[in-house]
């Protein structure tokens, strides 16, 4: 298997936000050992922030950085796991909402493909940028 970042990569559908993730410092982190569950949006889900979004976080590090790690939690946490869950808090701190009621739904997005397995954690992959607030 691969590690989160290699899957990204791979994958094809990620370009955006493996440009983020490596302008934000943080590929050695989704390298590490975690585990981590992430909530990987699509280069089309980047694509429905306002126009000139994606290139002015490019230009503060930092304030990316955050909205990244928003995107992150600790463990590896399946499709069923955080059905049972309704919320987790990610790696920069802020809750985040779970619904499985109907589909599965992360805050503001929904879970195009779930449980993507990979060595160290697991992918789900979102339809739209969670934003912090």
């Amino acid at each position: 298997m691969a590690d989160i970042v290699d899957i990204a990569v791979s994958a094809g559908l990620f370009e955006t936000l493996v440009t983020a993730v490596k302008v934000a410092d943080l590929v050695e982190t989704l390298k590490s050992p975690g585990p981590f569950t992430v909530f990987a949006p699509t280069d089309d889900a980047f694509a429905k922030l306002p126009p000139g979004t994606v290139e002015s976080l490019v230009q503060n590090p930092p304030q990316l950085g955050r909205i990244l790690t928003y995107h992150v939690v600790s463990g590896k946490l399946t499709q069923a796991d955080l059905a049972q869950m309704g919320s987790v808090t990610s790696v920069e701190g802020s809750p985040i909402s779970i619904d499985c009621s109907d589909g599965f739904e992360v805050k503001n997005s929904t879970v195009i493909q779930a449980d993507i397995e990979a060595d160290n954690g697991i992918i789900h992959v979102i339809d739209t940028v969670l934003l912090m607030g």
